[in-house]
């Protein structure tokens, strides 16, 4: 063996499947602002895009059912005074959104309900206006976030090298984190109670925003492009993607309880120039980076501390904005485990489809775990006071039926549908063998056996040399032995020739079963008194004695192979005349049509 093995693993072989221009979402006018943002935002019911208004800022709103080419004039999300840079959705009502704006404000709108792109002929769409408005920062609003754990509470990034927690029921700002330099990136960990921050001055804070301070600040990319950051779910890890200064794209794991340095440190993924944006699905554990300016999505499984690639979807289309669906809203009937939608020349958005690739007509609970539901852990006015804990979770296999969300508790892990090995083998888990099981005990324990090697230690140089002796002793072609050879060997015997009277069909015989005799050779260690004995042309050796059967046979082997080696001289010689006497018949025809051409040349 070589030494290597594969890795198992549920998503070794997900792949990523595109959709067709027919199925996209296409006719847009997609925001070519330069600030750093995913552009686009989804949820299990709409697509929000940053759109390319004038007049003020905006972004669309886009039902996901409506696919195709979408009108020309569609009702958008107006009210910024300039051009929206970062929209998101809120996790536990799919249709509150909140944007930020380069105007200094950050906006909550709601989805009117029946909301459609699509209106009748010769009615004019009809704008959405906002329902809140906050103020606060001097300068642009380059970021929006949700808190995960609690229901409306807001984080906000700005210019003004801030960010603010809101309490987006009272309408107001309740906490600031103050850094040095612009936040390119932040994220919230599962239970809401602590936010990780990269800035432009190369930092990675983690802050405990309660406390408004930073419980740790270490080096981050050196790099001096932007790098981003997303928690990993309800681990105590973060990654970060970035550059470093020699312009390489890094990938970094960091260890929330001490990051000094990330774990392993950077690992060198390109030298390509975009901006790597990574996304988190914590319930398959994989981690998919998508770069801005390239078409590849690659897609990395967390496991002890490591991140081991799995595939990679690649695309000749580039994008600039990717955006990934909540978990709740895939499409188990396919084993779709995760979709992302990216922009393609800021016209149109192509949803790709992660998929296990499984033959299964029911519910594959080893691939769904239980996620995040539309339940909050807790309020805002909580949150602010202090509480932690992560929201309740739903269990998907009720989702996959179409009845209502089965809720489960917060800290449930994936249920396995298939047994384990471990279990089936269990005696305490299994009913009582069959009494027939009980009489022959030692097939049973000696069934699963035939692989020690795989685990035990290999066998010495003294058991190999007695093992190739015991296996070249069964071949031993020892004169003593060839009587009782007969009755147990396992080759096939061949067929002896029928006694002939006369001396030519005797040779003729004889010439039939020397192949085979080769043949049988060649192929097995048979001793030659075997052989010899199918080209034997004397009786059968139940009618004359051993010695006296061998001695014939071996002088009839002789005597064949001296007629067979003269029939073969006689052949060639005869071959040699034939050919010279046709050799000289196309001597003569040449030399006679030489003699005719040389004739009609000269009549003409």
């Amino acid at each position: 063996m070589s030494g290597r093995f594969v890795r198992s693993s549920k998503y070794r072989h997900v792949f990523g499947r595109p959709t067709r221009k027919e199925q996209c979402y296409d006719n847009l006018r997609i925001s070519k602002n330069a600030w750093d943002t995913n552009l686009v935002k989804a949820n299990p019911q709409y697509l929000a895009v940053n759109w390319e208004a004038s007049g003020g800022g905006a972004f669309a709103v886009i039902p996901l059912s409506e696919k195709g080419r979408l009108p020309e004039q569609i009702p958008l999300f107006r009210g910024h005074k300039a051009v929206v840079l970062d929209t998101d959705w809120n996790p536990f009502d799919d249709s509150l959104i909140a944007s930020g704006s380069d105007d200094g404000k950050a906006f909550i709108w709601r989805v009117p309900e029946d909301f459609t792109l699509r209106t009748e002929e010769g009615e004019d769409p009809k704008d959405v206006a906002p329902l809140k408005q906050f103020t606060g920062h001097s300068r642009k609003v380059g970021h929006v976030l949700f808190n995960p754990a609690a229901a409306n509470v807001l984080a906000t990034s700005s210019g003004d090298y801030t960010v603010k927690v809101w309490d987006v029921e009272a309408g107001s700002s309740r906490l600031t984190l103050k850094h040095t330099d612009i936040v390119q990136s932040l994220s919230w960990s599962a239970n809401g109670s602590l936010i990780v921050t990269t800035s432009r001055d190369k930092k990675l804070r983690i802050w405990d925003v309660r406390q408004e301070k930073p419980a740790h600040t270490v080096q981050g990319h050196a790099g001096a492009k932007n790098s981003r950051v997303t928690w990993m779910g309800e681990h105590d890890r973060i990654a970060t993607t970035g550059f470093s200064k020699m312009s390489d794209r890094q990938l970094g794991l960091w260890d929330i309880r001490d990051p000094k340095e990330p774990i392993g440190g950077f690992h060198m993924l390109d030298s390509i120039s975009g901006v790597c944006m990574p996304f988190w699905d914590d319930s398959t554990q994989c981690l998919y980076l998508a770069g801005k300016g390239d078409g590849n999505i690659r897609y990395f499984e967390y496991e002890h501390d490591r991140f081991e690639y799995l595939s990679e979807y690649k695309s000749p289309d580039p994008q600039r904005g990717v955006a990934f669906l909540p978990k709740r809203g895939v499409n188990m009937h396919e084993n779709e485990v995760m979709r992302a939608f990216k922009t393609v020349n800021d016209s149109y958005i192509e949803p790709i489809s992660f998929i296990v690739p499984r033959r299964a007509e029911v519910f594959q609970g080893d691939i769904y775990p239980p996620v995040v539901g539309t339940k909050p852990a807790m309020s805002a006015a909580e949150w602010f006071e202090g509480t932690e804990g992560l929201p309740p979770k739903i269990d998907l296999e009720s989702v996959y039926e179409g009845e209502e969300p089965t809720e489960v508790p917060s800290n449930s892990k994936p249920v396995s549908r298939v047994p384990s090995t471990a279990t089936m083998l269990s005696p305490s888990k299994q009913e009582p063998a069959p009494a027939a099981s009980k009489k022959d005990p030692e097939p049973v324990k000696e069934a699963p056996q035939p692989s020690p090697a795989l685990r035990g230690p290999p066998p010495s140089l003294k058991e190999q040399t007695s093992s190739i002796a015991n296996l070249a002793a069964k071949y031993d072609d020892k004169a003593d032995s060839s009587s009782g050879e007969d009755d147990t060997s396992s080759f096939e015997e061949v067929a002896k020739p029928i006694e002939r009277h006369a001396f030519k069909p005797v040779e003729k015989a004889a010439q039939m079963s020397e192949p085979a005799a080769v043949t049988r050779k060649i192929s097995s260690p048979v001793s030659p008194t075997k052989l010899a004995a199918p080209v034997s042309p004397s009786k059968p050796a139940s009618s004359a004695p051993p010695s006296s059967s061998q001695s014939g046979s071996a002088t009839s082997q002789a005597g064949s192979d001296q007629v067979t080696l003269q029939d073969i001289k006689s052949l060639l010689e005869n071959q040699s005349r034939t050919i010279s006497g046709q050799t000289e018949k196309i001597a003569m025809l040449t030399a006679e049509v030489d003699r005719l051409k040389t004739t009609i040349g000269d009549k003409m």
